[in-house]
Order: structure tokens, then sequence, then C-alpha cells
């Protein structure tokens, strides 16, 4: 895919949603870490629905690191793998009341040193709280990518540092927003909706379908 088609394909994403948003609920940069370590192989909406007991039990750092792994766990029950994140949310709660004052760092190599927070969730933070240009490839933007040819790759690594070389410096900061909410909306894995697709003309999937098919 060239260079004039990519820009392309965001000049329209962007002109349908110039302003997109994570469909988490959060308040704080804090809130945003906790939702997104919470993420992980659940859907954002039971991460919502989670949080906002936590959150409202919760609300800051200090607080939470005092709730303790047993209370965080009382309020994430229905989200898999609730125990282990449990125990990372208690502990990354407690280095950020320990080494950081209650607050998030702004920097990678302190992010992804808590508990739980890898490079993807490191992505989603640095750019959503902090407005830094970021790409958290997931499966949706994974796939996307490869099945449009924006940016290929073997690996999420490989499409995220492609996607940092190739989307165009004017949709960076949006682009990972973009991406996944027409994975999951448009460009559904086992049927994309390829005649309701708003680039499906500038996309270079080879199995286009239509809606019925």
């Amino acid at each position: 895919m060239n260079a004039e088609k990519r820009t392309a394909i965001f000049s329209r994403l962007r002109a349908a949603n110039p302003e997109p948003r994570t469909e988490l609920e959060y308040s704080s940069p804090f809130q945003l870490l906790i939702a997104v370590i919470l993420s992980a192989q659940a859907t954002d909406k039971s991460v919502n629905v989670a949080t906002r007991g936590l959150f409202a039990a919760a609300p800051t750092a200090h607080a939470m690191a005092a709730l303790g792994e047993q209370g965080v766990r009382q309020y994430i029950r229905t989200i898999g793998l609730f125990n282990a994140k449990a125990k990372n949310v208690a502990a990354t709660c407690e280095a950020l009341v320990t080494q950081y004052g209650g607050e998030v760092p702004a920097e990678r190599e302190f992010l992804e040193a808590l508990p739980g927070v890898g490079r993807k969730t490191a992505n989603v933070v640095l750019n959503t709280a902090f407005g830094q240009e970021t790409m958290a490839v997931d499966t949706h933007i994974f796939r996307v990518a490869n099945r449009a040819r924006i940016a290929t790759g073997k690996n999420v690594r490989q499409v995220e540092d492609r996607l940092m070389r190739l989307v165009p410096k004017p949709f960076r900061l949006h682009a990972h927003h973009w991406l996944i909410l027409h994975g999951r909306y448009v460009c559904k894995a086992r049927k994309p909706l390829c005649a309701a697709c708003a680039i499906s003309d500038l996309c270079e999937y080879e199995h286009k379908t239509d809606v019925s098919g």
C-alpha cells in the first residue's frame, strides 16, 4: 500500500470520527491504567461494569492500595482472570503510592515496570492519558492492519513498528483508536462488513464480502 492510499484511509476515518475515544470508562490517568490492566482478555463493557463499583470505592491509587488484593477481587469477580488481575492491581497501586506519590508515570520504562503492565497497556496509557503518539496493537488492530495491508507484520510488535513508521504524522495520535474501533465494529474477524465500510475501495483485502455474504 502506498502513502497516498494510507493518507486517504485515515482522512476518511478522521472525518467520520474526529476525536476518537477509548470505550473504557475512567476519570483520571490512574483509573485508565487500572481499567486497561483489567481489560486483558475481557471486553470493555465487562470492565466498565466492574470498575464503576471499584472506582466508586477506591478512586485513587492510595485508596485502592488500602483496599488491598482481597478488596479489589470482590469488585472484579465478573472479569476473566480476576485472581491474577487483583494481585497485579494491588501490587501496582502499592508501587504507585511508594514510588510515585500515587501518580501514574508518563514514561514507558516506569509504566512497564509496574505489575501487570506490558507494552500494549503502556501504549494505551501513554496515548490516551498523556497524548503521546503510540500504537497499542491488539487483535483488532493486528487484523485490520494486515487485512487491509495498511501495515503488515507477523506479530504485534512488527505491526506496531510499521504503523509508527507508515501512518502519516497528522493521523498518528488517534490512529490506534480509529483502527481498533474499525476492527471492532466493521472489519470483524469472521465476517467483515465490507459493504458498510467507508474505506472498502482503498482496502487491499483480497476476499471482500458484502453484509449478507
